[in-house]
């Protein structure tokens, strides 16, 4: 079982700071203390697991830092918290995700929230997506399917 360390935010919610574990299913905390949401999955907090197979995050992330799954190969899937709404840079850069489907509230995808994910071959937007900035998919080279809505604005160094 890991193990996670965390910090209160002025907003009351909880952001998690660090994991330390080697388990294969990780299960991210709804709440922590009494009863205050984790809000915030920070930067670097999975890095270098490549024994992580599955991660249950609650609903109530709103936030996910960057390079939180960088190293994470045998991590293949992900059901996003329908809560999510933004990304930041590299969320998932160097991950084994092979398909992911994006949350309602998620407005855009950042710079290099892919990169060099080489097993990503399906990606399916909500149809509130408003924009794909560039270079979020660089690396990508697998990629064969991105599924948007009719008003996503897609980067033309979306891929590069």
């Amino acid at each position: 079982m890991g193990e996670f360390e965390h910090k209160l935010m002025e907003d009351g919610g909880f952001c998690i700071v660090s994991y330390s574990g080697n388990t294969a299913e990780v299960v991210i905390p709804d709440v922590i203390g009494k009863g205050s949401p984790v809000t915030i999955l920070y930067d670097d907090l999975f890095k270098g697991h490549p024994e992580i197979t599955s991660i249950h995050i609650p609903d109530t992330v709103t936030d996910m830092g960057e390079f939180v799954f960088d190293g994470c190969t045998g991590l293949k899937s992900l059901k996003l918290p329908a809560g999510l709404e933004n990304l930041w840079g590299y969320t998932f850069a160097g991950s084994g995700i092979e398909e992911i489907v994006l949350p309602e509230k998620l407005k855009s995808i950042p710079s290099f929230a892919f990169y060099n994910c080489r097993n990503l071959k399906r990606v399916v937007c909500n149809a509130s997506l408003k924009k794909i900035r560039a270079h979020a998919f660089s690396g990508c080279e697998n990629l064969t399917e991105l599924v948007t809505g009719p008003e996503t604005e897609i980067s033309p160094e979306a891929f590069v």
